[in-house]
């Protein structure tokens, strides 16, 4: 049974860091691109980031590049976000989400088919 465990999640302050951690079990992800998603409350699930399946290539959404950054150990089957200068509209609950189809980046959940429980992030102003 494969599953995504997320983890790192937690209430801070504006300004302040976080990481989150997927970690996969089940099954290897390290010829698949991987994803974080999130969703708050009353919106829709929106793309965070992504990275390819070496890790050497990654996307991210406009309102996080440059503060966030994915990261991905193959040989722990585990993705990172460390999220910097967090801003209360980050507030919501991150997804981990993984591919068994593409190896390239995806910024849509379309394509992913295997999903974590999610993790809160709550950043107070």
């Amino acid at each position: 049974q494969v599953q995504l465990v997320e983890s790192g999640g937690g209430l801070v302050q504006a300004g302040d860091s976080l990481r989150l951690t997927c970690a996969a079990s089940g099954r290897t992800f390290s010829s698949n691109a991987m994803g974080w998603f999130r969703q708050a409350p009353g919106k829709e699930r929106e793309f965070v980031a992504s990275i390819n399946w070496s890790g050497g290539s990654t996307n991210y959404a406009d309102s996080v590049k440059g503060r966030f950054t994915i990261s991905r150990d193959n040989a722990k089957n585990t993705v990172y976000l460390q999220m910097n200068s967090l801003k209360p509209e980050d507030t919501a609950k991150y997804y981990c989400a993984a591919t068994s189809t593409f190896s390239g980046v995806r910024m849509t959940p379309g394509p992913y088919n295997y999903w974590g429980q999610g993790t809160q992030v709550t950043v107070s102003s």
